[in-house]
Parts: structure tokens; sequence; C-alpha cells
């Protein structure tokens, strides 16, 4: 599965996969253009992609001095559970490693259970817990932390 950087020209794609997805933060368009724009908060923001070039999952990582954070994974409604997800969170952890974050921090649902699942396969273990964080449903959020190798 080819992941790449993502490009401001695949900003459409990406919304519109987010909207498929009832589990993904949903940014307004202004805050995907922001990912791109100068001076904004440093992020890295990666797609898959198909052999047909089109974007079958994202991913995107706010980048702190010391640790950075998964503010949102989406991966197409046809293409769940085929491994896209594991590939992106893979790749943005070993670019972690490469630039020696110690730590990568995520929040999800509580009743996620595809998403966590996914998290815990990879090594993410719960930190905290934020009581009826989420609305549409009230639901707490679960704090996951990932503690990077160095190699």
């Amino acid at each position: 599965m080819p992941i790449r950087p993502a490009t401001p020209a695949d900003v459409p794609l990406m919304r519109a996969l987010e909207l498929q997805a009832d589990s993904a933060a949903h940014w307004a368009e202004r805050e995907y253009g922001a990912l791109f724009a100068p001076g904004a908060p440093k992020r890295i923001a990666l797609v898959a992609t198909e052999a047909s070039n089109d974007i079958c999952g994202f991913l995107i990582a706010r980048c702190g001095l010391d640790e950075w954070e998964i503010e949102n994974v989406v991966v197409a409604t046809g293409r769940r559970r085929s491994g896209i997800g594991t590939t992106l969170v893979d790749e943005l952890l070993r670019q972690a490693g490469n630039s020696r974050i110690p730590a990568i921090l995520l929040e999800v649902r509580a009743s996620n259970h595809p998403a966590r699942r996914l998290y815990e396969k990879i090594g993410f273990s719960e930190v905290g817990r934020r009581p009826q964080y989420y609305t549409n449903p009230v639901e707490d959020a679960l704090l996951l932390k990932y503690s990077v190798s160095f190699l």
C-alpha cells in the first residue's frame, strides 16, 4: 500500500472520505486548508493510495517538540480491516523514530472498538480518560500513548 505525504490537491478527497466516516474527527474546510498554510502548526498529513492513485485513507498528526498527536485517521468504508490504518500509523511511527520523537499520543471514543483494537495491536496503551469529552452522543475519550523506539 503506497503511503505518501498529502498535498493541497488531496484535500477534497480527504474531506470526502472523512464525511463517510462517522467516527472520524470532522474538520471544517478551513482546517484542512490550514494543513498547508505558512505559519500553521507543524503537522504530518499522509495519504494511502491505490493502484489507480485514488486515496483510500489518510492520517493527520500534529508535531510538537517532545511528542506528536494523531488527530485523525480515516480509511474508506469499503477498505476497512485491510491494513490501511495500520500502514498509515506505522509510517507515522517510523517518521517519529527518525525524528527522535519519544511519544505519540491520541484520543479515541470509548465506543470506537475498531480503532481501539487497531491502536492496541500496534502497541498504544491507555494513559488517561476524559469523562464526557465527546458530544452527540456524550461519551468519554480514552487517551492513548505509544512510546517510540529509536534505532
